[in-house]
């Protein structure tokens, strides 16, 4: 069973790891690629803890990189982000 429910929007994509992100209570952060959303993967783990979260999501919205699903943009932590 996953520690909690977190849809898509709620996440921030993280530059730095190529990643969306949510804080874990252990003080690290779970995190996805966009390649794991594309694969219709739906759990974001923690690298620190044995805690994950399931992540609710479209997965049309990350298929296919020349698609216009691919240019749309998402809101992820209070900020417009480009998927691609």
């Amino acid at each position: 069973m996953s520690y909690d429910d977190v849809e898509i929007e709620d996440m921030e994509w993280n530059d730095e790891l190529n990643a969306f992100t949510y804080p874990c209570p252990c003080g690290d952060l779970f995190q996805i690629t966009k390649a794991e959303l594309q694969l219709g993967e739906e759990i974001a783990r923690c690298p620190s803890c044995s805690l994950y979260i399931t992540v609710i999501y479209n997965q049309e919205d990350f298929m296919g990189k020349g698609s216009d699903s691919s240019k749309k943009i998402e809101q992820a932590g209070g900020r417009a982000i480009a998927v691609a």
